[in-house]
This record gives structure tokens, sequence and C-alpha cells, in this order.
């Protein structure tokens, strides 16, 4: 169960995700998360997200990782309320622009 299944039907929640994976992997992992997600910047990505469609954009992950080699770590928030971003330095990720 993951952290926004708890959450009111119909609702949604903050969420962020941080990959790591092998270069062969990269660019899967990237157009998956980006289905769902804004990126940020590098492997980072960050959005709202239904308790569904978070559960779609980790088994899509998880049908691309390689468990020994690759890790995903994401973080929820129930509501962008208590989420606070600080940037230092520059704005890396736009969502016009191609990663690859």
């Amino acid at each position: 169960m993951s952290f926004l299944s708890a959450l009111p039907p119909g609702t949604s929640g903050w969420t962020g995700a941080f990959w790591s994976g092998r270069e062969r992997r990269v660019q899967k992992f990237h157009r998956i998360c980006q289905r769902y997600l804004t990126w940020v910047q590098l492997s980072v990505f960050e959005g709202e997200l239904t308790g569904a469609q978070l559960e779609r954009l980790l088994a899509e992950l998880r049908e691309v990782m390689v468990p020994d080699e690759d890790s995903v770590i994401v973080y929820g928030f129930r509501t962008k309320r208590y989420f606070v971003r600080r940037l230092i330095g520059r704005e890396k990720g736009n969502p016009e622009q191609r990663f690859w």
C-alpha cells in the first residue's frame, strides 16, 4: 500500500521521485517519470498524483529497473501546504527541453 492509498477517493498528494540507474536505462526512467511528473533536474521529478497514478508509475519503473543496480526513492505529502522546496543555484529542469 502506498502513502497515497490512504487518501479519500478522488484526492491526490504531492510526490517527489528520485532515481538512480545504470546508464543504459536512464532514458527509460526519464520517459516513464515524465509521463506522470514534472522534470526538475537530472533524475528528479515532482508533481501531484492520485494513489492510482502513483501505483502505475511505480509498476512501470519496476518493469525497467534492475533492483541490484537501480534505486527509486519516492517522497509523498498529503498536501503541498506542508511541502517546502528551496532552490539554490540555477534552475535545471525545463519541461520543454529534452533530457537527452
